[in-house]
């Protein structure tokens, strides 16, 4: 079974950046979707970007052009980039694992992390 920790949170000012880790151990999928996840107090979980193990990856609107997601497969580490963050991506961010399918599409991402906070002020 695969567990994911991630690292990386904080507090930063509008405008400003931080990259979130999110280390896999134990068992691994040998075809794959990673993504990250977000959820804002009150709001509904949403998805943020995904990286499926071909090499794929799509982000949501919001972040596109901001936010990037790679993986580091010798470290087994996901990776997102947050550049440019405003008052709104202020949320906890979980990384999340499942089986692969085309365009991450439909995937029950049925492993998670515990999370990360990230807090931006203007």
């Amino acid at each position: 079974q695969v567990q994911l920790m991630e690292s990386g949170g904080g507090s930063v000012q509008a405008g400003g950046s931080l990259r979130l880790s999110c280390v896999a151990s134990g068992y691994r999928y040998s075809r794959y979707c990673m993504a990250w996840f977000r959820q804002a107090p009150g709001k509904e979980r949403e998805r943020v970007a995904t990286l499926s193990n071909n090499g794929r990856t799509s982000s949501e609107d919001s972040v596109k052009g901001r936010f990037t997601i790679s993986e580091d497969n010798a470290k087994n580490t996901l990776y997102l980039e947050m550049n440019s963050l405003k008052p709104e991506d202020a949320a906890m961010y979980y990384c999340a694992a499942g089986p692969f399918a085309t365009g991450c599409r439909g995937v029950v991402f049925g492993i998670w992390g515990q999370g990360t906070q990230v807090t931006v002020s203007l």
